[in-house]
């Protein structure tokens, strides 16, 4: 899992039981600026695999990205749209969280086994198993999507190289809209050396996670920091922001299913805590506690 465009979430006119952040219109900013902590601006929501628990929608589609963007983004708070990168057999990068098709489509068997060609007699089905007529875009797609709508974060899956994925990334003109997840120093240190402009959403959850990456050459200001699914303690995230690296906490599992039993106010508490960011499946209900006036 781990952080898209013009999506963004940002803004709050005044969140409740919040300290008050001020809003920031972010659609046009580098990748660096948007990413990067800034004391007084508004959280951000980041969209799990692009959404898919919303009757209809599936994860890791265009039509669902758009959905979602238009529910919870704004100009003044864009949201972040977390999604996955796989192969196909004949080597066209696509968007798809599982090594199978079996769950999100309606097609069996591996993906790496089916040509692009092939997946085109398939359609995609949402996290209830309701079939839709939406079908698995391309990495490039999605990009070219996305300008002026969204920014991403990207799942690179073990198949895909990272040299390919940020040739996609300069091939669509996406530098400032794009954010590739890492999951460990080594990997974060290659993608730095592929293109130093790159921002990286990196695994820290402890000083010595963060020592690693600045051993494997990853400058402060290309991390956004995934601090984990459960809250840190209160001295790692001022640590981090002391540094300038915004957060992103993982709320989808555990803290999602706390906000559903306690009250989906508990988000601005998390917000109150540290957390820049959060990756949620809970998109429109944590974007009503954020942004409340902005429907």
């Amino acid at each position: 899992m781990r952080l898209t465009h013009l999506l963004l979430a940002g803004v709050i006119v005044g969140v409740s039981a919040c300290a008050p952040r001020t809003s920031t219109n972010l659609s046009k900013s580098s990748a660096e600026d948007f990413f990067q902590y800034k004391p007084n601006r508004a959280p951000l929501i980041s969209v799990h695999r692009g959404g898919g628990d919303l009757k209809g929608y599936p994860e890791n589609c265009i039509e669902s990205f758009a959905y979602v963007a238009q529910q919870i983004g704004s100009p003044s708070h864009p949201a972040i749209i977390e999604c996955d990168i796989d192969l196909t057999k004949d080597s066209v990068m696509v968007m798809m969280h599982d090594a199978t098709l079996d769950r999100t489509t309606n097609g069996t068997g591996k993906l790496i086994d089916k040509t692009y060609a092939e997946l085109g007699q398939y359609r995609l089905e949402d996290n209830m198993g309701n079939l839709t007529p939406y079908k698995i875009p391309t990495l490039e797609q999605v990009l070219r999507w996305g300008k002026n709508k969204v920014r991403f974060t990207l799942d690179v899956k073990r198949n895909v190289s990272f040299a390919s994925v940020v040739d996609m990334i300069h091939r669509t003109g996406a530098s400032d809209d794009a954010c590739v997840i890492t999951y460990n120093a080594q990997d974060a240190g290659k993608i730095h050396q592929l293109d130093p402009n790159l921002m990286l959403s990196v695994t820290i959850r402890n000083r010595a996670e963060y020592d690693r990456l600045r051993e494997a050459g990853v400058p402060d200001n290309r991390m956004v920091a995934f601090v984990g699914v459960k809250e840190p303690d209160a001295d790692l995230y001022s640590f981090l922001h002391q540094k300038g690296i915004a957060t992103i906490l993982g709320t989808l599992g555990n803290l999602d299913k706390q906000a559903a039993a306690r009250g989906d106010q508990v988000y601005n508490t998390f917000v109150q805590h540290g957390a820049d960011v959060m990756s949620t499946d809970r998109p429109l209900e944590m974007a009503r506690v954020l942004y409340p006036a902005s429907k």
